[in-house]
């Protein structure tokens, strides 16, 4: 399976990524459990998708290392195409990048273009 051939609510996904990119963890709480969220950019050879990571996910995962998605799920937020591994899918760094930390990217926030000027 190749990014390319994904489509908006499919599952069972089973990719193997490069992390290109990790934004900055996100925390949040949902029925009085906390939890941390972050977006990491990852492509193989037929382009690029917006990977979500949960939880213990958010550290185990840097820029450069390659991960496996088994049994992942296909999103779709404003018109972007995310990948997760959703309730029963699984995430493995099958090989480490270059083992420094990923340098984090300020969090995506939706800004009008009147909020700017």
């Amino acid at each position: 399976m190749a990014i390319k051939d994904l489509q908006a609510r499919q599952g069972n996904v089973n990719l193997t990524l490069e992390i290109v990119e990790k934004a900055a963890p996100r925390e949040f709480e949902k029925f009085g459990k906390k939890g941390r969220v972050c977006n990491a950019k990852a492509k193989d050879d037929s382009g690029s998708i917006t990977l979500t990571l949960w939880n213990d996910d958010v550290d185990t995962v840097n820029v450069g290392d390659k991960v496996q998605i088994e049994n992942g799920w296909v999103s779709e937020w404003q018109g972007e195409l995310q990948l997760g591994t959703g309730k029963f899918g699984k995430l493995t760094v099958v090989e480490k990048g270059t083992g420094k930390p990923a340098e984090a990217a300020p969090p995506k926030e939706d800004i009008s273009e009147e909020e700017i000027l």
